[in-house]
């Protein structure tokens, strides 16, 4: 009876197993055939089906600002996001491939369970907005490159530091200009490295050592006090 039983609880497991991997395989298979009836979308673009992109990223958290139906900076840099979330090819457009995940709702776990936090994750090259332990928001970012550049009479290299941080101090307004160029209201959290707008956020490590985020998205964090002096900032 032992055996009988044990045989039972597993091929019950199994079943669920089973049910569990159709039910997952269905959802997506779901997802594929919604997709296959979007047009392929990319910068430039415009009309309905950009607007319900805009309103679906939105509504996963990968902010691209207001929907207008027009295929903007902001609608890329959400796909940027989206992509970079699912570990997909970096595009920037929604081809069928970016319809699926869209319509899937992919997200990316942040690690912080409570509090308000902001986390860079620097393989993904995201940057995530997480409020009482929930995911608000998942913004494209671009860290440093890991180039050698030349600043001060020094070579350097540029990196992005790793911890926990807090935001310490934070430019009045506008952009702010030094030796390596010009930042959109900046907000520091280790030393010279900051979270800052940019109007060159590209899908790939690209910065001096900054979280580099549209000058938008900067403005975004700014006004949800997102960006306050004190903010944890978790960079891994």
């Amino acid at each position: 009876m032992e055996t009988r039983g044990h045989e039972v609880t597993r091929r019950a497991a199994v079943s669920a197993g089973v049910g569990a991997t159709v039910a997952g395989a269905a959802v997506a298979a779901s997802a594929t055939a919604q997709a296959a009836g979007r047009p392929v979308v990319v910068l430039g673009s415009r009309g309905p089906s950009v607007t319900y992109a805009q309103q679906r990223l939105n509504a996963l958290g990968y902010w691209c600002g207001t929907p207008d139906g027009m295929f903007g900076h902001l609608t890329q840099q959400a796909v940027w996001a989206l992509e970079k979330s699912a570990g997909a090819r970096r595009s920037g457009r929604l081809d069928l491939s970016g319809w699926g995940l869209l319509e899937r709702g992919v997200k990316p776990r942040p690690r912080s369970t409570s509090g308000t936090v902001i986390e860079v994750d620097l393989t993904k090259q995201i940057l995530m907005v997480i409020g009482s332990g929930r995911l608000v928001y998942t913004l494209n970012t671009s860290t440093g490159s890991g180039e050698r550049y030349y600043s001060k009479g020094t070579w350097k290299t540029a990196w992005t530091p790793t911890g926990s941080y807090s935001i310490y101090y934070r430019w009045p307004s506008g952009w702010q200009v030094g030796s390596l160029g010009a930042m959109w209201r900046p907000t520091y959290w280790r030393e010279s490295w900051a979270i800052h707008g940019s109007t060159s956020i590209p899908p790939y490590p690209a910065s001096h050592g900054c979280c580099r985020v549209s000058t938008a998205a900067q403005d975004m964090l700014w006004a949800g006090s997102w960006v306050n002096l004190g903010r944890k900032v978790w960079v891994y």
